[in-house]
């Protein structure tokens, strides 16, 4: 089982602002397990906090911004990026400033820094999502689509349609995450000049320059309109009939721009609040899809607050019936676990088949049969004694007893043909004979009964 990881120490990064020009400090702090990403801005009264999840986007347009009250936080992406692409789970992050440093508009140096600090393992296990089924958002104003769809492992592409004949048509693939430091987080933002005089006019990119930024030169204009434009920017006057890219370091790759789009997607992806299992397809996003998507994903999460096991019927179980009948000592009637399909140090996963002739159906209830919640208790007990029992020697000597339950839900009925999958996990160790658990039970995607239960293993006489 994965867990979590947060960052070994402290360090922190030095730069100007991308739109407010200022000269900013950011760092990145270790935090304990289960906080996420959160982030501080230490200039204001109170120093507030913030999570940084997709719900708290108050704008898109040129970056992804962050706010609650009067604190906002923008230009967050490219950090976000690189705490998320690095396996990074719990990070408090203070700024002494409205945005995060631009550095040289990539993730490359918050990548490099966390790799010299580096990561301390946690106790709690890494909470993914696994995308089971295909989800989609669609803006249909500005032709951009992002599909997400099942897949082993997270994965991502991205294919861009820019509207400029000089550069027009590009796409960019991360198969595997562990690319991220060497394929993507040098990857630049970029600036069409066509683009430039409309954000000074709404008071942007105060700190833009050809160090942290692509300018792409594709549509020509007077000599003396670009030489204002250079003189507006402090860079040097050039020739007005010479198209092309503009900056100092010239492009690690032909795809610069879309790999950069991929690295926008990846920090907004960071925003969901889970690492996630899926491959992305990302037609033509920007930070305003990103962001619609990342809140579908939110929502997603929040129904399947706890997923079902992966199960498939093809592979041969972990423990079959024979070998339940030895660990436990329940028979007909009232054996509840037909196999067990996956087991850990701490955690079980088992299933029951629901047919039309369990005898608790004769009178529970003859016209409308629904298995009672206190057999659905019992079932996932048993899985958890499974559990217990597996660790023990002559485990036939032994007998499991509740001790207490709590916390018990029931969310929908269990009715002959239903396939039920049980997962039970310990709370803490055994200790003394007594274990503590949580266990949920499923049809489907859906929980349909959980429960907490204390019990205690004692030997046979």
């Amino acid at each position: 089982m994965l867990k979590q990881k947060t960052l070994k120490g402290s360090f922190s990064l030095f730069g100007k602002g991308l739109h407010t020009g200022l000269n900013l400090t950011v760092t990145f702090n270790p935090a304990p397990e289960n906080t996420g990403y959160k982030i501080q801005r230490i200039d204001l009264e109170g120093a507030p906090v913030i999570e940084a999840v997709a719900e708290n986007v108050i704008d898109t347009r040129r970056g992804t911004v962050l706010g609650k009250g009067d604190m906002r936080v923008s230009t967050v992406e490219h950090g976000m990026a690189a705490l998320y692409a690095l396996g990074i789970d719990n990070c408090l992050i203070q700024v002494n400033g409205p945005e995060f440093p631009i550095l040289d508009g990539s993730a490359a140096m918050y990548v490099k820094k966390i790799q010299e600090i580096g990561l301390e393992e946690q106790n709690a296990p890494k909470d993914f999502y696994v995308i089971r089924h295909k989800h989609e958002i669609v803006d249909e104003e500005s032709g951009s689509c992002i599909t997400i769809l099942p897949d082993e492992e997270f994965s991502i592409t991205a294919m861009c349609s820019f509207e400029s004949k000089f550069i027009n048509s590009q796409f960019a693939t991360l198969d595997k995450i562990e690319r991220f430091a060497e394929d993507i987080a040098p990857a630049r933002t970029f600036v069409f000049v066509r683009d430039i005089v409309p954000l000074l006019d709404a008071n942007l990119i105060k700190g833009g320059d050809l160090d942290n930024a692509i300018v792409i030169y594709e549509r020509e204009v007077t000599q003396e309109q670009l030489d204002h434009l250079a003189d507006v920017l402090k860079v040097p006057h050039m020739d007005a009939k010479k198209i092309g890219y503009i900056q100092h370091k010239p492009l690690m790759w032909e795809n610069e721009c879309t790999r950069h789009k991929l690295l926008d997607i990846i920090g907004d992806m960071a925003l969901i609040g889970k690492p996630i299992k899926g491959r992305i397809i990302a037609t033509r996003p920007g930070h305003t899809v990103n962001n619609k998507f990342a809140r579908l994903m939110r929502k997603e999460i929040r129904k399947h607050e706890v997923q079902v096991p992966f199960y498939d019927p093809n592979e041969a179980p972990v423990m079959d019936v024979n070998r339940i009948r030895e660990l436990l000592p329940h028979r007909y009637p009232f054996q509840l676990v037909d196999k067990v399909i996956s087991i850990g140090p701490t955690s079980i996963v088992g299933l029951k088949n629901i047919t039309s002739n369990e005898p608790f159906f004769q009178g529970h209830f003859p016209q409308e049969p629904v298995m009672p919640g206190v057999l659905q208790i019992e079932a996932m007990a048993q899985c958890g004694g499974l559990l217990v029992l597996n660790t023990v020697e002559e485990p036939e000597r032994w007998s499991t007893y509740f001790m207490k339950i709590t916390d018990v839900k029931f969310r929908q009925k269990v009715v002959p043909g239903d396939t039920l999958i049980f997962k039970v996990d310990l709370l803490a160790p055994v200790r003394h004979g007594v274990s503590s658990m949580k266990g949920y039970m499923f049809v489907g995607d859906s929980i349909v009964s959980e429960a907490t239960f204390t019990a205690q293993i004692v030997k046979n006489k």
